[in-house]
């Protein structure tokens, strides 16, 4: 690196024709300047100068070595720049996530792979329970799960990511009816009600003060929309971050104003050393659009 050093300097007195102007471009003193390039001259056993006052230009043998000095400082600087920086995040980082939220957490690591390509990223889905009991038992780094009101060990760090509206999905065909007669009149499709989701759809039912006729329970919000499309029931369930029901020809979407919504979160211990990963994929969340 001293030689590195050296040759930054001879640019530098090439390009400013004077040891004093070198030494303000390479932040040094005058003198330093001077001794540099005398120990680089005592290096080539030649002189690279010709002095004249204070005014110094390349000799013959200066003016061959400019062009050697320039590939080999960029070089260096090449290398420098290919290397990762202190705080690149580096190492292999598990995360899990919700079934419909798999998608997003794809997407936000491919975005930090890319700008850290020193992260090995694993991603796995599973249940929320599961979810949370795989980071307390540190099978997990994070992961993006449904909270549950009051779901707070002080181990853990919530970071909330986004909201979901509960609706009712209908099939398009069905006659319009208030939500309370759609319900108590359709078949009715259920989310498995031991899961945070299927709490919630619960919850929903009993604010809506309905006690639907159920067809079937499923664990797979998507695997319940097909069957809504199919026009074999109805469901509550809620309206997945990106999903475009809406403009289903053969879905119906209503509102649910009353009910609370779903809460997607990024749950991690508290002390972990890679909370970096974790902010930072809550970050790419934050930055998108729904």
């Amino acid at each position: 690196m001293s030689s590195v050093r050296l040759m930054k300097t001879f640019l530098a007195v090439a390009a400013e024709g004077s040891f004093a102007g070198a030494a303000q471009r390479v932040a040094l003193t005058q003198a330093a300047v001077g001794q540099q390039m005398r120990a680089l001259e005592s290096g080539f056993r030649r002189p690279l100068f010709e002095r004249q006052g204070k005014t110094v230009v390349l000799n013959e043998a200066g003016r061959m070595l400019l062009p050697e000095a320039r590939r080999w400082v960029a070089h260096y600087e090449q290398m420098l720049s290919s290397l990762p920086s202190q705080d690149a995040m580096s190492g292999s980082v598990r995360l899990g996530a919700v079934v419909s939220a798999v998608r997003g957490l794809v997407q936000a690591t491919l975005a930090l792979k890319e700008r850290h390509p020193l992260l090995d990223l694993h991603v796995s889905a599973a249940k929320s329970i599961d979810l949370v009991e795989g980071v307390l038992g540190g099978e997990l780094d994070a992961a993006l799960v449904v909270r549950e009101p009051g779901a707070a060990r002080a181990e853990l760090a919530w970071e909330a990511l986004y909201s979901e509206p509960m609706v009712l999905l209908a099939p398009r065909h069905l006659p319009d009816a208030p939500v309370r007669e759609l319900l108590q009149r359709e078949r009715f499709i259920r989310f498995d009600p031991s899961q945070h989701t299927g709490a919630l759809v619960e919850r929903t039912l009993r604010r809506l003060r309905v006690k639907p006729h159920e067809l079937l329970e499923l664990n797979a919000i998507e695997g319940i929309v097909e069957l809504v499309r199919a026009g074999l029931g109805v469901s509550v369930l809620p309206l997945l971050r990106g999903a475009r029901w809406a403009g289903d020809a053969r879905l119906k979407v209503i509102e649910l104003p009353t009910a609370e919504d779903r809460q997607i979160a990024l749950v991690r211990l508290r002390r972990s050393d890679k909370a970096a990963v974790a902010v930072a994929v809550a970050r790419f969340f934050s930055e998108q659009r729904p």
